[in-house]
């Protein structure tokens, strides 16, 4: 794009620059005016007299059609070059290694700043998927975040520090940086030796650091959001160390988020120790002043369900007149969601609600993959044990269920089955303009 055509695009509305160009150009006259009334208008009539010297001599030497343009040309072009190098001096202050235009850069933050209210609740990488897609879209977004995790270097962290996990938490960090790739690399970064290091990410230990500095994890989170220019904000679901239990099908109960994701028998109940735990109040406001409120997608049973056992978090869903949206995960997962097809989904989350005393469905609505085509990858999962979540629209749709099913693996070749961001966050954007138009007809 050349200069010009940049230059033009300063002319577009909604940067919010041109307004206060103005402003500042007419608070100078008006500065220059006063300075001249309290002067008794003297400098008023000096310049009166030197601007008409000044012209009645150059309009001598040059007719007045040449004078007017040549002079017009040349007040236009310092105005111009002016604007340009306050511009560029500006943009070299605050991003000068970035080859992002500020014109462009400028309008980006203005559509996300225009951007809905979004709510995002869940855990694992399902979540960092669906922030990351998001995060085009808006700047409003709150991720709340299980605190549940007992396994890998969050779980080594919890027992041996005495801190909540941090993992979940570290990749929604990541997902919503706009600070620099390499920042965000290093705080993904995962150790491969070292003893007491191996296995660790930077981002955990960063984060429990911070944890012990700072007195808790929500304060933490705060600083490395800033350390990481974070758009919008991640929130534990709870301060509270809970630990997870699951009674099975067969009688068993197991204990612990690594161990219910390999359950031998289905999951009939989930809780949690100590029960009930309080959520924040960040958390809570959010959700009041939501526009729109997403679940997954994520592991059911150790990402999405452990949320909705904060009973503050399930009665603020429920008072938020919001549209909600549960997104469904591609595959089932073995182990946890074995054979269940969307509807089992919404039965597990609705017998979850039941067993808090809530016999309303939060989630009505629910986005799913379209029916995946058989490929060599559905069968190394299927050698697996997953299988792609059937959804049967038409039957849900009778139930009272809005269904959506859209292509959310997108249209590029993957080594993995797992939602693409940027396809999922466009779905999700367009069920949120569809019932915002519903709305407002």
């Amino acid at each position: 794009m050349t200069r010009s055509q940049r230059a033009v695009r300063w002319l577009q509305p909604g940067l919010v620059v041109k307004r206060w160009v103005l402003t500042s150009g007419l608070g100078l006259m008006m500065a220059l005016l006063g300075a001249a009334v309290w002067a008794d208008l003297k400098p008023i009539y000096w310049i009166l007299e030197t601007l008409s010297w000044f012209l009645g001599t150059i309009t001598t030497v040059l007719p007045r059609e040449i004078t007017g343009p040549l002079v017009l040309i040349i007040g236009t072009g310092l105005v111009l070059w002016g604007q340009s190098r306050s511009f560029g001096a500006i943009q070299q202050a605050l991003a000068p290694d970035k080859d992002t235009v500020l014109v462009d850069a400028l309008r980006t933050q203005s559509r996300l700043n225009r951007g809905p209210n979004i709510v995002a609740i869940g855990g694992g990488t399902g979540l960092a998927t669906l922030l990351s897609g998001l995060k085009r879209y808006s700047s409003h977004i709150t991720a709340i975040v299980t605190v549940a995790d007992d396994g890998g270097s969050s779980g080594r962290l919890r027992r041996e520090l005495g801190v909540l996990p941090p993992g979940d938490i570290r990749n929604c960090l990541a997902a919503l940086s706009t600070e620099e790739p390499l920042l965000t690399r290093l705080f993904q970064y995962r150790f491969t030796a070292g003893s007491g290091l191996e296995g660790h990410s930077f981002g955990n230990l960063f984060l429990s650091a911070l944890t012990a500095i700072t007195g808790n994890l929500e304060t933490a989170i705060t600083a490395s959001s800033r350390v990481l220019a974070v758009q919008g904000q991640v929130v534990p679901a709870t301060n509270v160390d809970v630990r997870l239990w699951a009674e099975l099908e067969n009688g068993d109960r197991i204990e612990g988020e690594s161990n219910i994701g390999h359950a031998r028998s289905p999951i009939v109940r989930l809780g949690c120790l100590p029960e009930r735990p309080p959520a924040l109040p960040r958390a809570l406001e959010a959700i009041a002043s939501a526009d729109l409120i997403l679940l997954g997608p994520g592991s059911l049973y150790t990402s999405l369900l452990p949320n909705l056992l904060v009973p503050e978090l399930v009665s603020a869903i429920g008072r938020s007149r919001a549209p909600r949206l549960y997104i469904c995960n591609l595959m089932t997962q073995p182990g946890e969601t074995d054979e269940l097809d969307v509807r089992g989904h919404l039965r597990a989350i609705e017998a979850q609600l039941a067993s808090l005393g809530i016999d309303q469905r939060l989630f009505s609505a629910v986005l799913a993959q379209d029916d995946l085509e058989a490929s060599p990858l559905v069968e190394h999962y299927r050698s697996r044990g997953a299988e792609p979540v059937a959804c049967n629209a038409e039957n849900l749709r009778r139930d009272g269920y809005d269904v959506t099913q859209a292509p959310l693996q997108g249209a590029r070749p993957t080594a993995t089955l797992r939602h693409d961001s940027r396809s999922l966050a466009l779905a999700v954007m367009r069920f949120y303009r569809s019932h915002r138009r519903d709305r407002d007809q």
